[in-house]
């Protein structure tokens, strides 16, 4: 009677040999038993797979790079690194990482905030929440009041803050450097289930921020409260109403939600 686990020591080493060649076959010397011809379309097959989902995923960030250099990338990826996640669709979210941890020296400072943009917007198209929900106007009155009522942050929403505009970077523009002030962008997907960007800035970013846990005019209250401790003179009439006109804009747009009413 033959023992069951007799040969597993061999099978693992040729598994080991198989998946090293398949990540690196330049490296790593194919498996001496298995046909040349096939084992190269396993490296093939493999290979351009993956490369074809991260050229989809950072199509700007591979125009920037430029073809050979990004294949260098991509090899490096799949030989490199061990991805902890079996899902196809992580695999973006494994080279972002990737990118941070190997901190290419040849690479434009920006890339890596380009990439984690662009990683953002796959990320939202495919996100489980199929559909928002509906922006809800209580009673539908003729003019809405959004501080009077209950309003809550889109979970499709992302509200990012980068060194560099990713949002303009392309193969015909590539800065040098950062600006002196930050870029602030909210990605999120519409009733339509389409990405999109609206460039925002800090005030906005902070109101965001403060509406997980307060309502919209204890918000902005809160904010006009920083901002003239920091020694800005602000007109309050004026920052309410500007206020309002913010929070109406997210709300058609579908990045805030909720109930409004004018009820006092």
């Amino acid at each position: 009677m033959s023992d069951s686990g007799r040969n597993l020591p061999d099978f693992k080493a040729v598994q080991l040999d198989f998946a090293a060649h398949i990540r690196n076959p330049d490296l790593n010397p194919a498996p001496g038993d298995v046909e040349a011809r096939r084992m190269k379309i396993y490296a093939d097959l493999f290979f351009n797979n993956i490369k074809s989902f991260l050229d989809s995923a950072f199509p700007i960030a591979a125009e920037v790079v430029g073809a050979t250099r990004w294949r260098q990338i991509v090899r490096d990826f799949v030989h490199l690194h061990p991805s902890e996640s079996p899902y196809f669709l992580q695999i973006s979210e494994e080279f972002l990482t990737f990118l941070h941890q190997q901190n290419y020296a040849d690479l434009p400072g920006f890339l890596l905030e380009l990439c984690h943009y662009e990683w953002v917007e796959l990320s939202l198209d495919v996100a489980a929440e199929c559909e928002q929900q509906p922006p809800l106007i209580a009673n539908n009155p003729a003019d809405p009041d959004f501080l009077m009522g209950r309003l809550a942050i889109s979970t499709l929403v992302r509200a990012l803050i980068y060194q560099y505009p990713v949002h303009e970077i392309g193969v015909s523009n590539q800065p040098s450097s950062p600006p002196a002030t930050p870029t602030y962008l909210l990605v999120y997907r519409n009733a339509d289930n389409a990405v999109r960007f609206l460039q925002s800035n800090p005030v906005t970013h902070r109101l965001l921020e403060l509406l997980v846990e307060q309502d919209a005019a204890t918000a902005l209250q809160t904010i006009h409260s920083e901002l003239s401790a920091g020694g800005r003179a602000i007109n309050t009439e004026k920052f309410m109403l500007q206020g309002r006109q913010t929070l109406a804009h997210l709300y058609d747009l579908g990045i805030i939600q909720g109930e409004i009413t004018n009820e006092t």
